[in-house]
């Protein structure tokens, strides 16, 4: 490991993902199936324009050509773009990166559905069968299965492009409670060559031909197999505040204080109310709705909203920032809604960066996400994992 390069110029910064929101194909992007992805160049395009005044006060249309949004002459923050390293396209990877932990290999993937020697011994765990088995849209297989499984008790399990064994269950069928030992016990049984990315609970509610989906959802991570920059900046001493799913990412690894959050506007507002208590340390919040309720639907014009709805809320968390304070704007991959695909995107993600310590510089193209747990990392005066400081954008 390498120690810090900066004198300690941050006490606290905001970290604060959009979740899904891309800025461009990636070189290997059809490896992936995903050429021509552009997450916010596409939208952009197909809205006749976004309309995000504060972002791009910041500086995001000067990272790439975004109709709506020109240049700033004078951009508030540090701008540039950043590309995913490890060989995937899921949260899971994209928030382990950015925090410095590069991944060589992927998480498996099952696009036939689960194998016999995944299933039957988590059937046999559970003491149920199951329905479903395979590649699915969450809010699809519910519609397909839901009734099926209200007759039988059978919880519904099905994956996706990503590295996912999800299991959907209806609240008054399965309690919450109990979805959730189901999941920890399929959380248990995965490991190894079968070590899923994310084993996650998919709670649901309602009547045939009328599911949704509650807000109950809970990830159960892998653990990440290395350090990250929350563990070396939990080893020195600063507070680490996981919002939302966060902490569920992370397994809890180096996260000092874990706040249940769900929906955009709760994660943002639970996020500023952390920081404003914050003494020292980071406060990480992803914002979830962008990816989960637009980009893996197609539904353009809802990410569109729920973009100009964060970019209304920006001044909230930019008046509050103090002498030393920093935040930070990224993604953890792309989930282009214009395309064909449902599945997340193999894109590069932005970076802004703003502060009174930041001059407003272009941050180029990084060659890794890690680049941010890096700079991170020399701004608190703690353990570099991987990755390169960012130091141009620096006061002084």
């Amino acid at each position: 490991m390498k120690k810090h390069i900066l004198d300690r110029k941050c006490r606290r910064a905001m970290i604060i993902v959009m979740d899904g929101v891309g800025v461009g194909e990636l070189p290997d992007a059809a490896d992936f199936g995903d050429s021509g992805s552009c997450t916010l160049g596409n939208l952009a395009a197909e809205v006749g324009g976004l309309h995000l005044p504060h972002l791009g006060k910041l500086g995001l249309g000067n990272i790439i050509s975004i109709e709506g949004i020109p240049p700033a002459a004078e951009p508030q923050a540090a701008y540039g773009r950043m590309a995913m390293q490890s060989p995937g396209k899921d949260s899971t990877s994209g928030h382990w990166e950015m925090t410095g932990l590069i991944l060589s290999t992927p998480f498996p993937t099952y696009p036939e559905g689960f194998p016999p020697e995944v299933i039957i011994p988590f059937e046999e765990r559970i003491g149920r069968k199951v329905l479903g088995n395979k590649v699915a849209s969450g809010t699809v297989i519910i519609e397909e299965l839901g009734a099926q499984h209200i007759e039988t008790g059978y919880p519904i399990v099905y994956t996706s492009a990503d590295s996912v064994f999800q299991i959907a269950a209806h609240e008054e069928v399965i309690p919450v409670s109990e979805l959730y030992d189901i999941c920890a016990a399929a959380r248990e049984l995965l490991t190894g060559r079968h070590g899923v990315g994310r084993v996650i609970a998919r709670p649901f509610v309602g009547e045939p031909g009328n599911f949704t989906r509650s807000t109950r959802r809970h990830d159960f991570s892998v653990s990440p197999p290395g350090p990250t920059l929350l563990n070396t900046l939990n080893d020195a001493h600063y507070q680490v505040v996981a919002v939302g799913k966060v902490n569920d990412l992370f397994a809890g690894s180096g996260v000092t204080s874990a706040v249940s959050a769900a929906g955009n506007e709760e994660i943002f507002s639970k996020a500023v109310a952390a920081f404003n208590e914050l003494d020292k340390g980071v406060v990480f919040a992803t914002l979830v709705d962008f990816d989960t309720l637009y980009g893996h639907r197609n539904n353009p014009q809802g990410f569109v909203e729920a973009l100009e709805q964060f970019d209304s809320w920006l001044p909230r968390i930019l008046t509050v920032l103090q002498e030393g304070d920093i935040i930070v704007l990224t993604a953890d991959h792309g989930c282009d809604p214009t395309t064909p695909s449902t599945d997340h995107s193999r894109e590069y993600v932005p970076l802004l960066i703003a502060g009174d310590i930041v001059r407003p510089v272009s941050l180029g193209v990084r060659s890794t996400m890690a680049d941010m747990g890096a700079t991170l990392a020399a701004l608190f005066g703690v353990e570099q994992l991987q990755g390169t400081p960012i130091t141009e954008f620096i006061e002084g």
